[in-house]
């Protein structure tokens, strides 16, 4: 466990996502000074996951809109990622964090399905948990706590 700068790791991924894909304009905000202790190998795979599927499900809106924050949640310091991507209908909400679970089709959007599980699975690693509201076509909030050890 050591002192991971968030901020700085969230630019860093989103600035591979668009090596990787440099005709889309994706607009990224983040808040400054998100500074946590914790694995820096499993937090940047669970930033990787969020901000993966974030630039993910907004490929098809103009423009694409992902922010990353802080805000409280049920009383306690959270970390978001919103974005104003494809969202989902809140009655699937319960399958989102289930291994091999998903709400699209191959054909709609790619992946295994694990990516939320994994996020879910290194929020309690480190004491937090993890939470999702979305709308469908409107866009998703992730969010994440992680404890004080």
């Amino acid at each position: 466990m050591e002192l991971v700068d968030l901020t700085k790791l969230a630019g860093t991924i989103v600035a591979q996502l668009q090596l990787n894909d440099p005709e889309r304009i994706v607009e990224f905000v983040a808040a400054e000074s998100m500074v946590v202790q914790g694995d820096p190998q499993l937090l940047r795979v669970l930033l990787e996951n969020l901000l993966g599927n974030a630039w993910k499900f907004t490929r098809d809106r103009s423009p694409s809109r992902i922010e990353f924050g802080r805000e409280e949640w049920d009383g306690v310091p959270a970390f978001y990622v919103r974005d104003n991507g494809a969202g989902f209908n809140m009655a699937h909400v319960d399958m989102l964090f289930a291994p091999f679970r998903r709400l699209h089709t191959d054909s709609e959007f790619e992946g295994s399905g694990i990516g939320l599980a994994t996020v879910q699975r290194i929020a309690r690693r480190h004491g937090g948990r993890v939470g999702a509201e979305g709308l469908a076509n409107q866009g998703a909030t992730f969010r994440f706590t992680l404890g004080s050890r």
